[in-house]
């Protein structure tokens, strides 16, 4: 079921439900998914309304929970500004598809369309980057979520094998950025995989993005569990160092973010990267 509600303000958002769950997009702005959470129950998804980065092209504002990017990241394109309303066309039940103004900026074209399965928890995001220039432009199109405060980030190691002549070969890179300090408290390395919890007492930032071949990447908050899967393209070319996968924090502040592969667009051709989203039952 889609319906037009107000949320936290604002009183543009479409709700789609399910019985279940339900996801909640604002078209004020963005757009962005404000909401995903199960029926009556708390939003995994962050907000900070009060966030804000001026760029050259004006007022950038994160606001809160999922948005699209273009990447690789470059300051101040990837930051303009999308404060203008949306156009939204229901094309379901429960999917509908979000188109903010062109972006003048960047001279892009950003599309969301988000799809809830009939039942459970199960949530298809697709984002689309179309190359507006008369030139053609590398790029990926940029997943980034960001979560409630307090939990724990967690991205799957490759399965571990021990040391043998048929393993002498590395099985996936690391990507670190200058402030990343793996001496902070809040990073924890476990054979399965690596986990970085959210303080908002620690300001300081950490990031890290992987070549994930394992499709997923969590989020733990309480007893909720928040996973998002994406495929892997074997042997294409992510960016930041070849990562498909990248968690932020600094404070309360946490991102999980996938990326597509690096594609060459010419104009007027497109690049998409589907997210599929599943939340733990709640507890009984």
């Amino acid at each position: 079921m889609i319906k037009k509600i107000e949320y936290l303000g604002f009183p543009n958002c479409i709700q789609i439900g399910n019985g279940a769950v339900n996801v909640i997009v604002s078209t004020d702005f963005g757009p962005r998914i404000l909401f995903y959470g199960f029926d009556g129950g708390e939003n995994i998804l962050g907000w900070h309304g009060d966030a804000a980065v001026n760029t050259d092209l004006g007022t950038w504002k994160p606001y809160g929970g999922h948005r699209l990017w273009l990447a690789p990241e470059n300051m101040p394109l990837s930051y303009s500004p999308d404060n203008d309303p949306v156009e939204h066309f229901i094309d379901g039940e429960y999917s509908a598809r979000f188109v903010p103004p062109e972006d003048t900026n960047a001279k892009i074209q950003k599309e969301i369309v988000v799809s809830l399965d009939e039942t459970g928890s199960g949530v298809t995001i697709d984002h689309t980057i179309t190359n507006l220039r008369e030139s053609a432009i590398e790029a990926s199109a940029w997943a980034l979520t960001i979560m409630r405060p307090g939990g724990v980030a967690i991205v799957p190691n490759e399965p571990f094998q021990p040391y043998s002549g048929e393993n002498l070969l590395p099985v996936r890179s690391m990507a670190v950025w200058s402030y990343t300090d793996f001496t902070d408290p809040r990073w924890s390395f476990e054979k399965e995989a690596i986990r970085l919890r959210v303080d908002d007492k620690l300001d300081s930032p950490q990031k890290f993005g992987v070549l994930n071949r394992q499709g997923w990447a969590a989020y733990e908050w309480n007893d909720l569990r928040f996973v998002k899967r994406f495929g892997f393209v074997e042997n294409a070319d992510y960016p930041d160092m070849n990562s498909n996968t990248e968690i932020y924090t600094a404070g309360g502040f946490v991102e999980v973010e996938t990326l597509s592969p690096l594609s060459m667009l010419a104009p007027i051709e497109s690049v998409s990267h589907r997210e599929r989203w599943h939340l733990s039952d709640p507890p009984a």
